[in-house]
């Protein structure tokens, strides 16, 4: 390590220990040579320590000087980078390692003393040409004065290390299955091409998302806060493969599995390779395209367009042809206008919109849909509660004899009392309250308190028999003992069987499997009176009818449409006119099927009467009963109550 090897320098002040000047401190007169000899063995013993300890590290060690180069280096140093030790040595720092990235303030503080040591990932230029990849801790060796003298660099081989973290970086950023980006990289991309509040551009941590192969990815996503940009725009094709839930279930998930691949293999070559753009695995079947520089939402519904082209092709899997489409969600908007997660919620959003309107096609999102939508949502939310804090009551409209123009009956219609939207038809909340399951407890307390109202009917007026009607959805049938519910509603307000109807759909009555035709059998068999709604709109399997345990058919409003049309013309030479001929068609059809139910021994009942006449027409057909704002709105109980009282109802004024 020095530049004569017999000479030893002394540890505290580097002088050369033969200069006469140093003595042991406990030499006496005299034995001057003697306390010289002992201290240089002590120093040759230290120094041999040192140089085996050099030489046999298995850690790169260098020894450099002032200018930067190289003065010693051990075996381990240099077998890292392919080199001998004796030609490295007066080899420049920087043939070796590459001065790109080096510390700047770190290292000229160091070799001027300002700093001890510092710590720093390099690459090393090997001689065969490839890079090792190294961690070196680069220290200072003070003289004995206290001034800078060299500097010791440790250098540890992490190549592998670092390989190892890319594959492991590789993984969190792809899909598994396809190699595609997934969630996670897609919300890297899109928050980097987005500009934060504060300006400057970067990405926020997105939530990890791990992906399994053929499995829906329900991580989570980014949150950052846009601040207005330099009119840049952003988009995204958000889609998903229909019925592909088929393919698993048929075919396997390994066939499933194998079509995931493909499909990602021809998007990929088709819109990442040429067009640059990112193409991402979200999870699931559910990919996603991202258009980082939008020149406008036309841009990216040609993109749309030609991603439902490319996946028009067949695929061969396994030795099976598969055809399949997609249903796309497109999403184009300035980036100043947006976040990353409400700009991917919003592709989702408008991706079961194309699934809802018929699928294999791509939708452009609409801010007016997107609040139509939210406002479902809040309203499917609040369902539940809001059964519990009493917002919803009941109106009932009057069912009507046409012969004879008494009440014989009221259809009891539920309001939602909201208290932001106000009141709510059952059109708005009905459907949703079906698919969540909360039309259950809901129909339960609209058929118990309907019941508690008819017996209050009955004990006012109890010649008049006024029965109630009350609407019952096919999942109360499904989810729900709904035989055992109305017992229990009729034994708790004392109504008797023959006064509850239940109207049920002619779809759900006729759909697949016998629950339904069970449970309506055993409420028949307990005196209950049964109506098909809407008929004439489902299935209508006439040869089912005569075995249904049904009482009344009521008839759909669009048969009684065409009786809004003047009478047909009773001269024959003349041409009747479209809305006539209408008319006649409709009356009919409504005649005949009026002919058919009292054949088989059922009532009819025509729904949206709106004047005298065409009341009149309908029960020149032999309709039997019928409902309409021209008898009645729907409104509080009193109002039957108040009917009953005159005997019959009178045209409705108050439209």
């Amino acid at each position: 390590m020095l530049d004569d090897p017999g000479m030893l320098l002394c540890p505290t002040c580097s002088a050369p220990l033969t200069d006469g000047t140093h003595r042991s401190a406990v030499d006496g007169p005299g034995q001057e040579n003697g306390g010289n000899d002992r201290l240089l063995a002590a120093l040759r013993a230290s120094e041999s320590r040192f140089r085996a300890a050099f030489c046999d590290a298995v850690i790169g060690m260098a020894l450099i000087d002032p200018e930067d180069r190289i003065i010693e280096v051990n075996p381990a140093f240099a077998a890292l980078i392919g080199r001998g030790v004796g030609e490295l040595v007066r080899t420049h720092l920087h043939e070796i390692i590459d001065p790109e990235g080096m510390p700047h303030r770190l290292f000229p503080e160091l070799v001027h003393g300002g700093r001890e040591r510092f710590r720093v990932e390099k690459q090393l230029k090997h001689r065969e040409g490839r890079t090792v990849w190294s961690k070196v801790t680069v220290s200072l060796i003070r003289d004995g004065a206290g001034q800078p003298l060299y500097t010791l660099a440790l250098v540890e081989d992490i190549t592998e290390q670092r390989r190892l973290g890319d594959r492991l970086e590789y993984q969190a950023l792809h899909d598994p299955l396809t190699r595609l980006p997934n969630r996670t990289s897609f919300f890297e991309r899109l928050d980097a091409a987005c500009v934060t509040a504060t300006g400057a551009t970067g990405a926020a941590e997105p939530a990890e998302a791990p992906n399994t192969p053929n499995t829906p990815d329900t991580a989570g996503t980014s949150d950052t806060v846009l601040a207005p940009a330099d009119g840049r725009r952003v988009g995204v094709c958000y889609l998903d493969l229909d019925g592909f839930a088929a393919i698993n279930e048929t075919l396997g998930h390994h066939i499933g599995d194998q079509l995931l691949i493909a499909v990602a293999a021809r998007l990929r070559r088709g819109f990442s390779e040429h067009d640059a753009h990112l193409v991402a695995r979200m999870g699931g079947d559910e990919f996603a395209v991202l258009v980082t520089d939008s020149r406008g939402s036309d841009q990216l519904t040609d993109l749309a367009a030609r991603i439902l082209q490319e996946l028009e092709h067949p695929f061969d899997v396994a030795g099976h042809r598969l055809v399949i489409t997609a249903s796309v969600g497109v999403v184009e908007r300035s980036v100043h206008e947006t976040t990353p997660t409400d700009l991917v919620k919003d592709a989702d959003a408008t991706l079961y919109w194309s699934k809802a309107d018929g699928r294999a096609r791509w939708t452009l999102y609409d801010p007016d849909r997107g609040a139509h939508q939210l406002t479902r949502q809040l309203l499917a939310t609040a369902l539940r509660p809001a059964l519990e804090r009493g917002e919803f009551t009941i109106e009932y409209q009057p069912l009507v004899g046409l012969a004879d123009g008494a009440v014989h009956g009221a259809e009891a219609l539920v309001r939602w009392r909201h208290p932001r939207y106000g009141t709510l038809s059952p059109d708005r909340f009905i459907p949703l309250a079906e698919e969540t399951g909360a039309i259950v407890p809901l129909g339960t307390w609209v058929l118990e308190e309907s019941c508690r109202q008819a017996r209050q009917w009955l004990t006012e007026f109890p010649e008049t028999e006024t029965f109630v009607s009350v609407n019952l959805a096919a999942r109360q049938i499904w989810d729900s003992d709904v035989v055992a519910d109305v017992a229990r509603a009729l034994e708790r307000t004392g109504l008797p069987a023959r006064l509850l109807q239940l109207e049920i759909t002619e779809s759900a009555l006729l759909g697949p499997g016998g629950r339904p035709l069970q449970a309506l059998q055993a409420l028949a068999d307990m005196g209950v009176r049964i109506a098909i709604d809407d008929f004439g709109t489902g299935y209508s399997n006439l040869a089912y009818l005569s075995r249904l345990p049904v009482h009344v058919l009521k008839l759909d409003g669009t048969f009684i449409e065409g009786f809004r049309d003047p009478a047909p013309a009773t001269n024959p030479s003349e041409l009747p006119e479209l809305g006539s001929r209408r008319s006649d068609a409709d009356e009919q059809i409504v005649g005949a099927m009026v002919q058919l139910a009292h054949t088989l021994g059922l009532t009819v009942t025509a729904e949206g009467i709106e004047s005298a006449a065409q009341a009149e027409r309908l029960r020149l057909t032999g309709c039997d009963t019928a409902q309409g704002w021209y008898f009645a709105r729907p409104g509080e109980a009193e109002l039957v109550a108040a009917i009953l009282r005159e005997g019959r109802p009178g045209p409705d004024t108050s439209r």
